[in-house]
């Protein structure tokens, strides 16, 4: 799985152009994205710009002389790479199983081109009927929003660091795992009805954010599609 997550990796950052500010994403497909622009920023002299969306991310590009800025400083971005958990054929998908959600859609939002990157067993046919969708909550307001998810038809389990304390974001939120029987019919329905919910700080489905879909095969090789 490792070569197809690199072929992925490194032909997204064949998107990146000098002097783009840049959505670096979170997750192991990702981190191949990192390398790839470090080695062109040492070669080619490529200036760009980084936003990262997790402290993880921040910290490998820091680590190889990416140059980054605060989101303060940024009014858009040219291209987001980030990856997914599930994605579907409308490029609807599930992400946030690295716990960056939140930082992620903000990013996402933000940016005129999202190019994701995925292992071909990422892409299904209907969202949720693999992958758990975390939703991210305010501690004190979650036995509200379990309570919630349970109206609407989901199952929640509190995700765990330890056997005795809870994961916990970069924001100092925690995450619920949802399991939703059958899958979810509508992403663009749930999305809304779950940001509805006090307590609820960011969902998991990312819908009409993602662009560009590049999967990575074992091969070595790289399939890119686009949407619409």
């Amino acid at each position: 799985m490792s070569q197809s997550k690199e072929a992925a990796g490194r032909r997204a950052a064949e998107f990146i152009e000098d002097g783009m500010t840049v959505g670096l994403g979170t997750g192991s497909t990702v981190y191949f994205t990192l390398v790839a622009l470090a080695e062109r920023i040492a070669k080619e002299n490529l200036a760009i710009r980084g936003v990262p969306t997790s402290i993880d991310t921040e910290v490998k590009a820091r680590d190889m002389g990416i140059p980054l800025v605060a989101l303060a400083d940024v009014a858009q971005i040219d291209v987001t790479i980030d990856g997914a958990d599930e994605i579907d054929g409308e490029f609807q998908m599930i992400k946030g199983g690295g716990g960056a959600l939140l930082r992620e859609k903000v990013v996402a939002s933000l940016s005129t081109r999202e190019v994701i990157v995925v292992h071909p067993s990422k892409v299904v046919e209907r969202l949720g009927e693999g992958f758990l969708l975390p939703v991210e909550v305010v501690p004190f307001a979650r036995p509200v929003v379990v309570h919630h998810l349970k109206q609407l038809g989901g199952t929640a389990s509190i995700r765990m660091r330890s056997e005795k304390e809870p994961f916990l974001t970069d924001n100092g939120n925690e995450i619920l795992d949802c399991r939703f029987d059958g899958g979810i019919p509508n992403a663009r329905e749930l999305d809304r009805t779950l940001n509805g919910i006090p307590g609820v700080v960011e969902n998991g489905l990312f819908v009409g954010l993602a662009h560009v879909l590049v999967i990575g095969h074992e091969d070595g090789s790289a399939e890119v599609r686009e949407r619409g």
